[in-house]
């Protein structure tokens, strides 16, 4: 009998709670002598028996992440008869992973906590923080702090600028690398060739956006910047991403060297004219440098960056 069939055995043959599902689920996965743990949650569900039923769940949540809110669209992605899945969505109900509104299942309660606590628990925002709130102070404008992730740039922490000013960015919200200040500062490492695959990706991503005027660069400027972003170890959003914003970025590495994360100091036209700009860039690099060197990075003795 595997983990599965344990947990759905309940002694008074009531439907087992999620949670004692999960852990035999994920007693199985512990047993396993090797999971390959590529692809999505729905990829991998078939390649060991004890783990379908956690991996079935999670791949409910990410459909419902993905806008699909109903048993019919659920068992389409699973692939399970509406019995199997109607069972496994009632358990997420039940444990707040889902709710039941007027317009379907809509992602629970639960898993915002669950988000608060892996943002509080991920070191780097800690670490960052009175870097940001430095920042902050100095300039007056907003602060970012973002991750990769895949072609886009994860905001995952945000200091509003007290200027009154109000930008589309949140924490949690993605953009494309390429048409950022922050995630271009995550791209000067990589090869001129992945410059031009994120950039025709960012381009695919805001096809549908207009800008009055339009002021995103074509591939020749964009690569050129980036030639001269990759040298000085910063970069610049001129606009390229929201009308009349403009921002100053830098890095962030970890022990190896390797860039983790990104920090920027956005604003508007009028308080962000070129020549601030340029004024910002060492001010923006020492706090991505304070937070590097709390990573482990050590800056090189000739001054020059290690490039991975």
């Amino acid at each position: 009998m595997n983990a599965t069939d344990q947990a759905a055995d309940a002694p008074d043959g009531s439907e087992p709670s999620v949670d004692a599902t999960l852990a035999a689920a994920l007693r199985a996965a512990s047993d396993a002598a090797e999971i390959n743990v590529s692809g999505t949650p729905l990829d991998i569900a078939g390649q060991q028996a004890g783990t379908q039923t956690l991996l079935r769940g999670l791949a409910i949540l990410e459909a419902a992440a993905a806008n699909a809110h109903d048993m019919r669209a659920f068992a389409a992605v699973l692939g399970t008869t509406r019995s199997t899945t109607h069972r496994l969505v009632n358990s997420l109900v039940q444990a707040r992973y889902l709710r039941q509104t007027p317009n379907g299942y809509l992602l629970g309660p639960k898993l915002i906590e669950l988000g608060t606590i892996a943002l509080e628990q991920m070191p780097l925002t800690k670490v960052a923080r009175p870097h940001l709130e430095r920042l902050a102070q100095a300039t007056l404008d907003t602060i970012h702090l973002g991750v990769r992730d895949g072609d886009d740039v994860l905001y995952i922490d945000k200091i509003p600028g007290q200027r009154g000013l109000e930008m589309r960015s949140r924490i949690g919200h993605r953009m494309p690398l390429a048409s950022t200040g922050i995630g271009k500062a995550m791209m000067i490492d990589l090869k001129p060739e992945e410059w031009e695959t994120l950039f025709d990706a960012s381009r695919r991503a805001l096809a549908a956006v207009t800008f009055k005027p339009d002021t995103r660069p074509d591939k020749p400027v964009f690569l050129h910047r980036m030639v001269r972003y990759a040298a000085g170890g910063f970069t610049f959003d001129l606009e390229e991403n929201e009308a009349s914003i403009r921002c100053v970025a830098a890095p962030v590495r970890d022990a190896s060297g390797a860039i983790v994360a990104a920090v920027s100091v956005a604003s508007t036209i009028p308080y962000m004219p070129l020549e601030r700009m340029e004024e910002l860039v060492p001010v923006v690099q020492r706090e991505a440098r304070g937070i590097s060197e709390e990573l482990g990075w050590a800056t090189p003795q000739n001054g020059r960056r290690i490039k991975r």
